[in-house]
């Protein structure tokens, strides 16, 4: 009996230090990402940037969490997105992000998130006396819109006419004007564009479609290494830390 314990003990401890050796101390995950304010940006507005010239909301969690982790990377901001999305899907060692985790796309990488949503919003000043129970409550006012988006297009399938702005940003002035009643836009992209334009306070009227974003993972990234990450990514939101991040943008 005694022999079967002591053997019981040795694999437990053999199994221990195999569990604490299994990410290399030389792997290296190769970050990829693009310009999605306020969550991935080139510092000097460009298409193409690397490293500390790369902020926003999510490149500043994922720096964060890999440098808890201990895990090596590279960062590069680069363009299209088409074009890196594909190369982390190929590529064993990389990863992209943020990215929806959609149903079609569970199975085709390693997951570490949530860092943030993507949700899309009707929007009023702050003093907006506007309820709304849905879409269809808004058709009574006028909503404006970023030209071109999936957002307006969305609006339009729904049977709204939303007025819409060459640029997104246009659309917080044209609220603050008494222009638009609503604003219809991402969130919190709408708020970090309303910010660059002096607008703050703005209230969430409705929510009409949510998604959260990710970090995608090459399925070939050993599973220690995920695991790892979303450990001190979920230390990291405990810690109130992922909320200062994100209202540190906001």
């Amino acid at each position: 009996m005694w022999k079967r314990l002591l053997m019981g003990v040795g694999a437990l401890v053999l199994m221990s230090g195999m569990a604490r050796a299994e990410i290399d101390p030389n792997y290296r995950v190769v970050l990829l990402t693009e310009n999605f304010p306020p969550y991935n940006m080139a510092i000097n507005g460009k298409n193409f940037a690397q490293e500390d010239n790369i902020d926003g909301i999510a490149a500043d969690i994922v720096r964060e969490m890999f440098k808890r982790a201990g895990i090596p990377y590279s960062l590069t901001l680069r363009f299209p997105w088409d074009r890196i999305y594909n190369l982390a899907l190929e590529k064993p060692d990389h990863g992209v992000f943020v990215t929806a985790r959609l149903p079609e796309r569970e199975q085709l990488f390693k997951w570490v998130g949530p860092i943030g949503p993507d949700d899309w919003v009707l929007l009023g000043k702050g003093d907006s006396p506007i309820t709304l129970a849905s879409l269809d409550d808004a058709k009574r006012y006028k909503v404006g819109a970023y030209k071109g988006d999936a957002i307006a297009e969305h609006l339009e399938k729904q049977g709204l006419a939303p007025v819409t702005a060459l640029r997104d940003q246009e659309n917080a002035k044209k609220l603050m004007a008494g222009q638009i009643d609503l604003w219809a836009t991402g969130d919190p992209a709408g708020r970090y564009l309303a910010k660059q334009e002096g607008v703050t306070g703005l209230k969430t009227i409705l929510r009409f479609d949510s998604a959260e974003l990710y970090l995608a993972l090459n399925k070939e990234v050993p599973d220690a290494v995920v695991q790892k990450l979303q450990a001190e990514l979920d230390k990291m939101r405990q810690e109130g830390l992922v909320d200062q991040i994100l209202n540190s943008y906001l």
